[in-house]
């Protein structure tokens, strides 16, 4: 497992470099330092009011959402895998003038970075749940790190979704987990497809079940979980937009789930 760390480190390393450089449909920095938010409307509407709350934001990158929390007037922490996205991140919140700390470390450790800590809100979004190679262990983490009554909040891209060929025309890739992890091999990245040197990547499938599960088991009470028949993200080539944040699988003729959602709440 600390070998496949260590590759997916140097992979968000390598794609940190590429993102910040890159104006994509996933991130636009020139934007960002404009004022504009990075936040998508579903996680604004289901999250709600976060002024003055602590919040705790999981696998940040490079922290323009977390940035855009803290712009909407929550107390932000962001944690990452990658240094450079962490270094990233510091320098932006600098920048920008916003209160933020941002700290390097493993989500499946987070006593290691954070202590005893604990948040009102721990956040989490788009495409983490894939980098997860213990699903119980995260769930506990975020448990022994949310306050009494604090909020966990997931949006995420639904593993129906991910299933897809890069034509999004087969199911070609598995949506049951087997614990060990499936590597990837390409250019470029999920936010800039074709640009890049070529990076080994290690991913690991989860059902929305095993997610569900692995939460409940952690203790946390599970308020909802919805599904979205669309993304709010253009970040496949086979998704074609409908209108103002909300992406389908081009030719589809039903709806099928694109993303999920799940509030839960401890105790």
């Amino acid at each position: 497992m600390d070998r496949h760390l260590d590759d997916n480190r140097k992979l968000w390393n390598a794609w940190t470099r590429l993102h910040s450089t890159t104006v994509s449909a996933c991130y636009d920095l020139p934007a960002f330092r404009a004022g504009s938010s990075s936040l998508k409307h579903i996680e604004i509407d289901e999250l709600g009011d976060v002024t003055g709350k602590t919040l705790l934001h999981l696998q940040c990158h490079f922290g323009v959402d977390t940035l855009s929390w803290a712009r909407r007037g929550a107390r932000v922490t962001g944690l990452d895998l990658s240094d450079e996205a962490i270094a990233l991140a510091r320098k932006l919140a600098a920048e920008q003038g916003l209160a933020a700390e941002f700290v390097c470390g493993d989500v499946l450790d987070l006593g290691a970075v954070l202590g005893d800590r604990r948040f009102e809100i721990i956040f989490s979004s788009y495409g983490v749940l894939a980098w997860l190679s213990d699903l119980d262990r995260w769930a506990r983490n975020i448990a022994s790190h949310l306050a009494s009554g604090g909020v966990f909040y997931l949006v995420e891209f639904h593993p129906l979704l991910t299933m897809f060929d890069d034509d999004g025309v087969h199911l070609t890739y598995p949506y049951f987990g087997t614990g060990e992890p499936e590597r990837y091999e390409g250019e470029g990245s999920y936010a800039a497809h074709e640009e890049g040197a070529r990076h080994a990547a290690y991913e690991w499938s989860h059902g929305v079940g095993d997610v569900v599960t692995s939460l409940v088991s952690a203790e946390l009470s599970l308020e909802y979980l919805h599904e979205f028949p669309y993304s709010t993200y253009n970040a496949w080539p086979f998704l074609d937009e409908q209108g103002p944040e909300r992406f389908t699988v081009r030719g589809l003729t039903q709806s099928i789930p694109h993303l999920f959602s799940i509030r839960a709440h401890a105790a």
